[in-house]
C-alpha cells in the first residue's frame, strides 16, 4: 500500500509543512506547482528532496488561488482549466528534468479535487491533461474521478484520506486548514480502510472504501507523527 502526501507548498518567506521529516515515510510526493502554494525555488527543492529519498513525484495541480490556498471554488470552462493544469505540469516537468527524475502522476488539489469529483466538465479537463502527459490521476473512488478517468483510459489511483473527515454521504470534507490529529486515530483509520475496506464518517456511519494509496497532508500540524503512524500500521498489516 502506497502513502502519498500533499507537500512542497511553502512559497517566498512563508513556510508550510515539514516535508523533510515526512519524506522518509511516504512513497509519493504530490508537489504544489505554484498556483495554490510553492514557487520555483521550493518546487526545485521539493523535487530534489523526493529524489534523494526515493519518493515518486506527482503534480499537485490547483485552481489559480494562491491567497486562498486553492480551497475556494471558481467557475471554469473546460478549455481554460485544461490550460491551467498543463501550465502547472509543464513547470514541474522542468524541475524533474533538472533533478534527473520524472513525474509519476497527477493529483488535483483542494477545491479542484472536489469539483472534479462532482462536475463532469472539470473531471474531463483533468483527464485531457492526463492524456496529453500519459499520466495516471489520484482521486476519490466512486465519484466522477473514477468513472471519467476510467472511461477515458486514464490510469486511476484510488486514495483514502487518513487525516480528513468524510461526510455521511461519503464525500470528502475539504476545510480551509487542517487541525492536528492524534496519530492513534490515524492508525485506526488506516487499519480500518486497508484491513476492513471501510471508513467511519464524521457522523459515525460506517461506509465501504477502496484504496490503492493512503493520503496525508504536510500542512497538518503533526504531519510527521501521522506519517510515521500510518507507515508502521501498514507494516504491521503486512506482517499479519
Amino acid at each position: 500500500m502506497d502513502i502519498n502526501c500533499d507537500m512542497g507548498e511553502s512559497f517566498a518567506l512563508y513556510s508550510f509543512g515539514n516535508d523533510e521529516a515526512i519524506m522518509p515515510y511516504i512513497t509519493h510526493a504530490n508537489v504544489a506547482c505554484g498556483f495554490h502554494g510553492s514557487d520555483p525555488n521550493h518546487m526545485a527543492r521539493t523535487v530534489e528532496l523526493a529524489r534523494d529519498n526515493g519518493v515518486r513525484v506527482g503534480a499537485h495541480v490547483s485552481l489559480p488561488d494562491l491567497s486562498g490556498f486553492g480551497r475556494r471554488e471558481m467557475k471554469m470552462e473546460r478549455g481554460e482549466l485544461l490550460n491551467i493544469v498543463l501550465y502547472q505540469i509543464g513547470a514541474l516537468t522542468a524541475f524533474t528534468k533538472q533533478a534527473g527524475t520524472e513525474i509519476s502522476h497527477i493529483k488535483p488539489h483542494g477545491a479542484l479535487y472536489g469539483m472534479a469529483s462532482r462536475q463532469e466538465h472539470i473531471a474531463e479537463a483533468v483527464a485531457d491533461a492526463a492524456g496529453i502527459y500519459d499520466l495516471p490521476v489520484m482521486g476519490l473512488p466512486g465519484t466522477l474521478h473514477e468513472s471519467v478517468y476510467r472511461r477515458r483510459g486514464i490510469g486511476f489511483i484510488a486514495e483514502f484520506f487518513v487525516d480528513l473527515e468524510y461526510s455521511d454521504q461519503g464525500e470528502l470534507v475539504i476545510t480551509r486548514q487542517h487541525e492536528a490529529m492524534d496519530p492513534e486515530i490515524a492508525s485506526r483509520r488506516t487499519r480500518q480502510a486497508v484491513a476492513d475496506g471501510a471508513l467511519t464518517t464524521a457522523g459515525g456511519k460506517v461506509l465501504p472504501v477502496r484504496a490503492d494509496t493512503i493520503c496525508l497532508h504536510s500542512d497538518t500540524p503533526n504531519s510527521a507523527e501521522i506519517a510515521a503512524a500510518v507507515r508502521e500500521t501498514l507494516r504491521s498489516l503486512d506482517r499479519e
